[in-house]
């Protein structure tokens, strides 16, 4: 079975794959200290705790950490016996080769995002991703990823007020009930909420602007679903697009070794 890794700058993200559905996915705080050892006793401690059954004898990995790919690659040769195909090395082959600037290195996590979402809704897509930071990525006819859009995370936003201005309170990231707060974390919600709602409206707006068509706009990423609600922004919501992508990078190297 696969055993599919998506290293964040915040998460990493755990999933096993059987060939046609995840037996479970988990994830845990990304930290490259952790090493391989402590990171098979945490992964198959809840892989029993969940009664998920699977022996792991292929692993995709997915990282926008360089540093934490090293012991992630001993966890994968040690307690898996098999070389692990990592996403954005010479030896892991594209689907499709992105369309950027010549000598740009694009982000592993957008390229396994562009690879999915063109799986699951074919091209010409915008791909709006709330991480650590909030990216949009642009996919075109043929499913090759042509750039997009790098803004701060909601959470990011959320902590640099809150260390700049030391009056502003940690608040939740929610949707208010109205626009106009009348104290100071109904103000900081409604900014945060109807600010990023107003940001990606925006600059998928500026994209399907720029490209002279309409294009179909998949949100995925934990905040995804809050974002949505109430307010069309996405035409489709996907909380396990990376991953997807994963098993989609994962079995086309498989055909074309």
């Amino acid at each position: 079975m696969l055993l599919a890794i998506d290293c964040g700058n915040t998460n990493t993200v755990f999933a096993v794959w059987d060939g046609t559905k995840f037996l479970g996915t988990w994830r845990i705080a990304t930290d490259w200290r952790r090493t391989a050892d402590e990171y098979f006793v945490w992964l198959t401690s809840i892989m029993q705790l969940q009664r998920v059954e699977a022996t792991v004898d292929e692993v995709i990995i997915s990282s926008t950490v360089p540093r934490v790919v090293f012991n992630l690659r001993v966890l994968s040769d040690r307690y898996f016996g098999c070389r692990p195909l990592v996403v954005g090395k010479p030896e892991c082959r594209l689907p499709r080769t992105p369309r950027v600037d010549e000598g740009t290195q694009v982000g592993p996590d957008r390229i396994v995002n562009a690879t999915g979402a063109y799986d699951r809704h074919g091209g010409n897509l915008i791909v709006v991703d709330f991480g650590t930071a909030t990216t949009f990525d642009v996919v075109d006819d043929d499913g090759a990823y042509v750039g997009g859009v790098i803004a701060p995370g909601v959470n990011l936003s959320l902590e640099a007020l809150h260390m700049a201005a030391a009056a502003l309170p940690h608040v939740d990231v929610t949707k208010p009930q109205r626009v106009i707060g009348t104290n100071t974390v109904a103000c900081m919600q409604s900014g945060i909420f109807w600010g990023y709602v107003g940001l990606v409206r925006g600059i998928c707006d500026r994209i399907k602007g720029e490209r002279a068509r309409e294009m179909c706009i998949v949100g995925t990423g934990g905040l995804a679903p809050l974002f949505g609600q109430g307010d069309v922004l996405f035409d489709r919501i996907e909380d396990d697009l990376t991953m997807h992508g994963l098993t989609v990078i994962h079995a086309y190297n498989k055909e074309t070794a």
